[in-house]
């Protein structure tokens, strides 16, 4: 499902790249500083306590995206960039994970387990030294 994000929703601002780029990197400020607060957003209220839930280092704890593009040198790639990264975020709460049915082991896959456990136990009680008893 595409959701569509408001421009007016999204605070852009070009700030200067780090790295390489020679004497361009010292004038030019093509890097994007994209922020997109989730609380104040139109999306679904369902879409936003996802993106809350989500454990993922470019949101805050104030629930603000925070994206930084700098791959590019031209300042409209990063922005097309900034963008695209912010909708693939979006997008990875759009859709549900499946739920999990859970399953029991099989009588088989158990009996293997004991059986490996057993034959591992039985090499280390090789491996330990045989006490003599003294001859007196």
């Amino acid at each position: 499902m595409d959701i569509i994000i408001p421009e007016s929703e999204i605070e852009i601002s070009a700030i200067r790249a780090q790295g390489s780029g020679g004497q361009n990197v010292n004038k030019v400020s093509s890097a994007i500083h994209l922020r997109f607060d989730i609380g104040a957003s139109s999306l679904p209220d369902i879409y936003k306590e996802r993106l809350l839930k989500l454990r993922d280092q470019r949101i805050t704890r104030e629930g603000v995206v925070v994206i930084k593009a700098q791959r590019y040198r031209s300042q409209e790639k990063n922005r097309d960039e900034a963008l695209r990264r912010l909708h693939d975020l979006v997008d990875s709460v759009t859709e549900l994970p499946r739920e999990r049915k859970p399953t029991k082991p099989t009588r088989s896959s158990q009996k293997k387990r004991l059986d490996s456990k057993i034959q591992r136990g039985q090499l280390k009680i090789m491996r330990k030294k045989l006490l003599t008893e003294p001859a007196s």
